[in-house]
Formats: structure tokens, C-alpha cells, sequence
């Protein structure tokens, strides 16, 4: 199988994490999952906080670090709330990049020691979060968020990573 993801390593400290194995298997999983094609391929800026905080601040004017951030590239958001969103579909072999994700090494760590959780089941959990972010899902409204912590915990089950909502 080729590499989903197509990741570039602006902090070195993913590379010792394994980023590029963790990202093909969480994405995979939501594709096969979702019965999407495996030509899909997500691009990855594998960072640190201050250029995190710096993107979160230009895309969504909050001026800190944050863990995860999602630019899809097609708009699949459902058309009611709490529906499933649009499918898409490989139209020519050169359309295939599905958006890109820039996740926090830092914010990634913090959260992971501060949950008790190994900071690889909470890598994998905020990929699956980002590449469904990039598949139309969000968490703006009731509906909307447990429709995808729903999704999200049954895919990390299926991974044998516990859920992260359960003690929500």
C-alpha cells in the first residue's frame, strides 16, 4: 500500500514517534470504514505550538496552540444537522489529496500526559479526529459532535484504542 499520508516534519520529534505508520493506519481505517477508496491521500504538516498557534491565529483568529487543525478540500458538510456528509469520490487520478491537517507535537503531549493516555493512542485518536474533520464531520452543535464521537470511538476501538469520550 502506498502512504496516505504525505507528511512534512517541520519538528523532529514526530519522526521518533512513528507519524508516518500511525497516520497510514488511522486514515486507512476511517477509509475502509467509510467504504472509501484507498487513493485518497491527506497532507500532514507535522509541527510544534508556535507554528500551530500561528496557523490556528491566520485561519481561525484564536491566538494559541491547539492539538489538531483540518483544511478540507472539498465542502462535504451535510446538508442537515446531525446528518452524515456528502461521500467523495476519486474523480482523476491527480484530485486526490483530501485536505491537509497541521498537528501539534507540544499541545499532542500535553494532552496525552495530562489524560494518562500514551501519547501514540492520542496521536492516532486526533489523525482519525482531523481526517473526518476533512470528511465533513464536526462538533459545532449537539447533533453534529455526537454523531462524529461516535464514529471516532468506534473507529479507535476497532484500533484497540479506548474511547476518549467515555468519561466525557
Amino acid at each position: 500500500m502506498n502512504d496516505i499520508a504525505d507528511i512534512l516534519f517541520e519538528d523532529d520529534r514526530w519522526e521518533s514517534v512513528g507519524l508516518q505508520h500511525l497516520a497510514n493506519k488511522a486514515f486507512a481505517t476511517v477509509f475502509l470504514n467509510l467504504d472509501l477508496s484507498l487513493d485518497w491521500e491527506v497532507s500532514i504538516l507535522a509541527c510544534d505550538d508556535i507554528k500551530i498557534a500561528n496557523l490556528n491565529d491566520e485561519f481561525r483568529e484564536k491566538s494559541k496552540a491547539t492539538n489538531v487543525l483540518s483544511w478540507p478540500s472539498y465542502d462535504l458538510k451535510a446538508k442537515l444537522v446531525g446528518g452524515v456528509p456528502d461521500t467523495p469520490n476519486v474523480n482523476k487520478p491527480y484530485d486526490n489529496l483530501l485536505g491537509d491537517i497541521a498537528i501539534s507535537f507540544d499541545t499532542c503531549e500535553y494532552e496525552a500526559d495530562m489524560a494518562h493516555i500514551t501519547l501514540v493512542d492520542h496521536t492516532v485518536h486526533l489523525l482519525v479526529h482531523g481526517c473526518l474533520h476533512l470528511l465533513g464531520y464536526d462538533h459545532e452543535n449537539d447533533a453534529d459532535a455526537q454523531l462524529m464521537e461516535e464514529l471516532e470511538s468506534r473507529l479507535l476501538k476497532g484500533m484497540g484504542i479506548a474511547d476518549p469520550y467515555e468519561n466525557k
